[in-house]
């Protein structure tokens, strides 16, 4: 009797054990798959860190580079500016060459600044002529020498009608700077015909050293000659 007790009893814990073999399988089902999924996370979550910081860095350089990628655009647009701008002139080539060269980034792709920039490019020119006259002697010289002195003159005047005022240019001012810009071509071939008329020996220098005078001169005059069509074709109107 007390034989079969003990292998009832027996039997009655191997039936326990038996009972939670499946429980701890299970547990251990479920904790693994807990494992996975953790790791998935981090690893997503890792994933997602490695491409944020991935984007900001390529946003980063591409702020970075927008400046740099921005002036030559810029600078370009200028250029293309300058060369409608000098279509209009007897010497395009010359006045494109020279206005490009003398370009600031700061000069906005406006006929008006544009023009400002051609005065401002014959009056160094005619300032070099001057000093060459300084350094001459003779009557027909001497002449020569006063006529290019009063042709920077009505140049510079040119410069102060356009910084006089709330507007650059007027159509009053536009009649004003035309007219002192065409005394100041005539004050060059003044001096030229004067040269002439005296058989002066000077004559092919100062041609030569008036050359790039009388081109910026010309342009400037055929800039303003022509700055109302100008302004339309650039859809501005007088400011």
């Amino acid at each position: 009797m007390e034989s079969f007790k003990f292998l009832k009893g027996y039997g009655k814990v191997d039936g326990d054990h038996l009972e939670d073999q499946p429980l701890q399988h299970q547990q251990r089902r479920v904790s693994h798959k807990t494992l996975v999924a953790t790791i998935s996370i981090f690893g997503i979550l890792f994933l997602t860190l490695i491409v944020g910081m991935m984007l900001g860095a390529l946003i980063t350089d591409s702020e970075t580079e927008s400046p740099r990628t921005q002036t030559p655009s810029n600078s370009a647009n200028s250029v293309d500016s300058i060369k409608t701008v000098c279509n209009v002139t007897r010497f395009p080539a010359s006045c494109v060459s020279t206005l490009s060269s003398s370009l600031n980034p700061s000069i906005p792709n406006d006929p008006e600044a544009i023009f400002k920039l051609s005065l401002q490019v014959s009056i160094a020119e005619l300032s070099k002529l001057s000093s060459f006259f300084k350094n001459t002697n003779g009557s027909a010289l001497a002449d020569c020498k006063d006529q290019i002195d009063d042709a920077l003159s009505r140049l510079s005047d040119s410069v102060s009608a356009m910084e006089a005022g709330e507007k650059a240019l007027t159509d009053a001012k536009i009649n004003d700077i035309q007219t002192w810009i065409s005394a100041a071509v005539t004050d060059q071939e003044s001096c030229l015909d004067g040269l002439e008329e005296m058989e002066s020996n000077a004559i092919g220098e100062v041609k030569s050293k008036m050359k790039n005078c009388r081109e910026y001169t010309s342009n400037s005059l055929a800039i303003i000659a022509h700055i109302r069509p100008l302004l339309d074709q650039f859809h501005m109107s007088l400011h």
